[in-house]
C-alpha cells in the first residue's frame, strides 16, 4: 500500500467524508481533512504532507489559488484538483501550474486510487474522462518515436519546468549532457532554436 501522507479538502462534508472513509478503509495514510481553503492551507504548512486532494472551489481560498501558492512558496506537496467543472479553461490553468492531478468529482471514486499511486511515482494524472470530455486527446506526433527513452524523459522534465540544472542533478548526469540532450530533441522535433520553443512544445504536448 502507498504511505505516503495525504490531506483531503472539500467543502461538501458528504463528499469529504465519503472520500475520507473511501481512502481510509482502502488503508491509505489520510493525516487530515479541511472544509475550506484556509483549513487546507494551514494543513499543508503544518503537516507537510506529500498528497493534497483539493476541491477546486472552496470557501476563502480555491484549490487553484492553493496550488499557485504551493508554487510559489516551494512547497512540495503535489496538488490533486478534484472539480466538479468540466471548462477547458480551468483544465488549462491546472496543467498550467504544474498540478499533479485533475481528476472530475463524478469519477473520483474511479480514478483516485490510480491517480494517488500515479502521483506518488512523481508522475502527473489527468482524468481520462476529463479528457474526452473536453477534447483534449494527447497529440500522437510521430516525431515523438524518433527520441530515445532517455530523450523522452528529459522532455517530461522540460514539460514540468524543470531546468537543465535540475535535470542534470535529478537525473544524476552532467549539465552539458542534458543540453546535448536538449539540443537533439529540438532537431529531432524540427523545432525553431528560440528560447522556450522547446518548452512550449513540451507543455502543449504533455499528456
Amino acid at each position: 500500500m502507498y504511505r505516503k501522507s495525504i490531506i483531503i479538502a472539500d467543502d461538501h462534508p458528504l463528499l469529504l467524508k465519503g472520500l475520507n472513509d473511501f481512502l481510509t478503509e482502502k488503508k491509505y495514510n489520510i493525516v487530515g481533512s479541511a472544509a475550506n481553503g484556509n483549513e487546507a492551507v494551514e494543513l499543508i504548512i503544518t503537516l507537510k504532507p506529500e498528497i493534497a486532494i483539493l476541491d477546486i472551489q472552496m470557501p476563502f481560498i480555491s484549490g487553484i489559488e492553493i496550488a499557485k501558492l504551493c508554487k510559489a512558496n516551494a512547497y512540495k506537496t503535489k496538488i490533486v484538483l478534484i472539480t466538479l467543472h468540466k471548462e477547458k479553461e480551468l483544465f488549462k490553468k491546472a496543467k498550467d501550474l504544474n498540478i499533479y492531478g485533475y481528476i472530475l468529482k463524478e469519477f473520483a471514486l474511479e480514478e483516485i486510487e490510480n491517480c494517488i499511486k500515479t502521483v506518488s511515482q512523481g508522475h502527473q494524472y489527468f482524468s481520462e474522462n476529463m479528457k474526452k470530455l473536453l477534447g483534449v486527446e494527447p497529440i500522437k506526433d510521430s516525431s515523438i518515436s524518433m527520441l530515445t527513452p532517455s530523450e523522452k524523459k528529459i522532455l517530461k522534465l522540460i514539460a514540468q519546468d524543470m531546468t537543465n540544472k535540475e535535470i542534470a542533478s535529478l537525473l544524476f548526469i552532467s549539465y552539458r549532457t542534458v543540453e546535448k540532450h536538449r539540443s537533439n530533441i529540438i532537431t529531432k522535433l524540427n523545432l525553431e532554436p528560440k528560447t522556450n520553443s522547446l518548452l512550449i512544445w513540451a507543455k502543449k504536448h504533455q499528456s
